[in-house]
């Protein structure tokens, strides 16, 4: 269980990294947009000619300004999408759809128990007895001040739902809905719910993490000291991002009302105060939890990598020295640590011990000195730059970084130089003979930890799928998988080998081809089967498949009709009538003249070719499916005879223009009520066919479907008999 919590931790703190990875650009756009538009600076550098109000420059930074402040307003939605994809474990697209679907009813949901409750009005307004910064406004809805968390909250459980349903399988007349495309169905209800709760549980958690906060930002410089030391030494575990995001972003890292606006988090705090031209000093109680980054990443660990050059051997120097100056400059300009500090926790983690130490000291030291440098993503050159040398030392102070600075990396250089020559450890340039220098990684760290030990087992085997990657030539024959309705759709490089007797014996109706284009018919299950070779292509078990494994000295054999068991129940029944959904001239399959209908692929019926553009419904029953292109329906007549009403020939591809669907899924319909209506003159001209096929998607229940006329009907004349 232990080890099982601390997986998921890890993966969290991995999902973070989506989202996060976008605050450098959005930071970048809004610290030279604001700098370069602060009137103050301008006026000081007589820089008023070029970046002065109605010059070009000035409206292009203005802009600037604004993308950043919007991508920082609505981080929540960000971090919802992002960490619902860092977490999904397949098909991630439909957990990043699912995610937003969800913020957004979830907060609709807390809107509607904040207006029910006379919290906020229609109009938006907070009452005046809500207190304040508890209600606000994300993406224009009035709801609860849940900031980052609430996307946190929302992506972690999109993702669990995601996981555990984006291969459930539907029964027959709900099966379009099943696989992925139930994953936005049951986010949409769970998260309503959600919402409701939320109304009830986040005021207790707000007042936790008010409570939090003050215990941190009470303790004062010690509190900072604690932070720095923790968020260093989870580095290695990778919960780093755990720990400081809720500091960053949400009131743990405290509250500060700027511009009439009360903001919480430390990184948001400063933010909002760089984009405000009336402050005249950022707060280093919100900087509090970044601006020692500076001291340690630009000046800390380059004196630890210089140490670690100057302790290497003489014939290893050289080497050693291009590997350091590397992960050195890293650090200094762009703050990343990685290369360094894994370097000696691989083979010294006493110098890690020693790197927390120092690095936790940083943040406490930058506080004492009221430095007030703000970042993006971490403490390199660049982000001193633009939010702490444009910004002016008035309002950072970071000209101290300098000598604290300075004074560090002499700390780091001369610490470091004892331990290593003390206890000989073996940095970059001192290892054995026959061993190779290099900066450790932190794939490297855990490798050791585990005791090079592979994590996981091989998926499963599956059979079926094997057939189908056997049956499509292999698994170097498919170049693309994807799915519609009831078709596989498979882009094979040679389709020459295809085997149709494979894939049949797989439980496929039929297969299409179409140049390098195969069409595997399996019906409504189809988008399960497409998640499950998906699956079964990206294990390493897909490699080994071979005609011999899976059939051994026998042919493949067609599947087995699952209805034949029933045929016998069925002649017993008495036959359901079938009424014509259209006027027009009525056919056999044969007749149609497209190999999927013609040939029954999908099942028996019929097909007419209409004289007018209305469809109605063929018997008593309830509509199951409405595609989402319009151009079919599918309903359970009574009897459980399952019907697709098929609109014309290839018409998916119009994507739902020029019909107009009467029914939705659910609805219960009388034989001759009007289920849609078609332009079918536009679709004529459009180059599609309007002959319209009637199908029986469950033959094998059924011993006998009887066409019952041929040539002009009306929608109340029999055309099918069914028993």
């Amino acid at each position: 269980m232990k080890d099982k919590i601390f997986g998921v931790l890890q993966r969290i703190g991995r999902s973070f990294m989506l989202p996060i990875a976008v605050l450098p650009v959005a930071g970048l756009l809004l610290g030279l947009g604001s700098s370069f538009t602060n009137a103050t600076m301008i006026e000081t550098y007589n820089l008023g000619a070029i970046l002065g109000e109605g010059t070009i420059l000035h409206g292009l930074l203005t802009i600037m300004s604004r993308v950043g402040s919007a991508i920082f307003d609505n981080l929540p939605l960000i971090f919802a999408v992002g960490v619902a994809i860092g977490m999904a474990k397949k098909e991630k697209e439909v957990a990043a759809l699912s995610s937003m679907i969800a913020f957004f009813v979830m907060h609709t949901a807390i809107n509607a128990m904040l207006q029910l409750s006379g919290q906020v009005d229609a109009a938006g307004v907070v009452a005046e007895d809500v207190l304040e910064g508890t209600i606000a406004s994300m993406c224009g809805i009035p709801t609860l001040q849940m900031g980052v968390f609430g996307g946190v909250i929302v992506g972690i459980g999109v993702a669990a739902l995601h996981n555990r349903f984006y291969k459930i399988q539907m029964p027959n007349a709900l099966s379009f809905f099943g696989g992925s495309r139930f994953v936005p169905i049951i986010s949409t209800i769970v998260y309503l719910f959600v919402g409701i709760a939320m109304y009830f549980v986040w005021p207790l958690v707000q007042d936790g993490i008010y409570a939090l906060g003050g215990l941190v930002t009470g303790t004062g410089y010690i509190g900072t000291l604690i932070f720095g030391l923790i968020k260093r030494a989870l580095i290695p575990f990778g919960l780093h991002h755990v720990f400081y995001m809720p500091f960053w972003q949400t009131a743990v890292g405290g509250t500060m009302e700027v511009a009439g606006q009360l903001v919480q988090g430390g990184q948001n705090i400063f933010f909002a105060q760089l984009a405000d031209p009336t402050v005249t000093h950022f707060s280093a109680d919100a900087t509090r939890y970044f601006s020692g980054e500076f001291i340690f990443m630009i000046f800390g660990l380059p004196g630890a990598a210089l140490a670690m050059y100057r302790t290497a051997k003489p014939e290893k120097r050289k080497q050693a020295g291009g590997l350091l100056l590397s992960a050195a400059l890293a650090s200094m300009f762009t703050g990343i640590t990685e290369p360094i500090e894994f370097s000696f926790l691989f083979v010294a983690p006493m110098l890690f011990g020693v790197q927390v130490i120092l690095a936790g000291s940083c943040y406490m030291v930058a506080h004492i000195l009221n430095i007030a440098v703000g970042l993006t993503f971490s403490g390199g050159f660049i982000d001193l730059l633009l939010f702490g040398i444009l910004q002016g030392n008035a309002k950072t102070s970071w000209i101290l970084i300098i000598p604290c600075g300075i004074i560090y990396f002499l700390l780091y250089y001369f610490i470091f130089t004892f331990l290593i020559k003390k206890f000989n450890l073996k940095t970059p340039g001192r290892e054995d003979d026959d061993t190779e220098t290099k900066l450790y990684t932190k794939a490297d760290y855990k490798a050791k930890k585990s005791g090079g030990e592979q994590e996981g087992t091989l998926a499963a085997f599956d059979e079926k799928s094997a057939a189908i990657t056997l049956g499509l030539g292999g698994k170097d024959n498919i170049s693309d998988v994807d799915c519609c309705a009831t078709r596989l759709r498979i882009t094979v490089k040679d389709s020459e080998k295809v085997r149709d007797d494979i894939l049949k014996s797989t439980g496929s109706r039929g297969i299409v081809k179409k140049g390098q284009g195969v069409q595997v018919i399996y019906g409504p299950q189809v988008a399960v089967i497409k998640s499950n070779l998906e699956d079964f292509l990206d294990s390493p078990a897909s490699d080994q498949v071979s005609e011999d494994s899976l059939f051994g000295a026998q042919s493949p054999e067609p599947a087995q009709s699952p209805g034949e068991e029933s045929k016998e129940i069925s002649d017993e029944k008495a036959a359901l009538i079938l009424t014509a959904p259209l006027k027009g001239t009525a056919m056999a399959l044969e007749d149609v003249g497209d190999g999927v209908f013609s040939e029954k692929m999908l099942g028996d019926g019929m097909a007419i070719e209409p004289d007018e553009g209305k469809l109605y419904a063929p018997a008593d029953g309830q509509i199951t499916m409405v595609f989402d292109t319009k151009h079919a329906i599918g309903m359970t007549a009574e009897g459980g005879v399952e019907l697709l009403l098929h609109m014309g020939i290839d018409t998916v591809q119009l994507n739902g223009q020029y019909f107009d669907v009467k029914v939705k899924d659910g609805d219960k319909v009388k034989q001759g009520d009007l289920l849609a209506v078609f332009d079918m003159e536009a679709i004529k001209g459009a180059g599609y066919r309007m002959v319209t096929p009637v199908i029986i998607t469950n033959t094998d229940d059924y011993s006998e479907i009887k066409l019952l006329a041929e040539g002009a009907v009306t929608k109340d004349d029999p055309v099918l008999s069914v028993k």
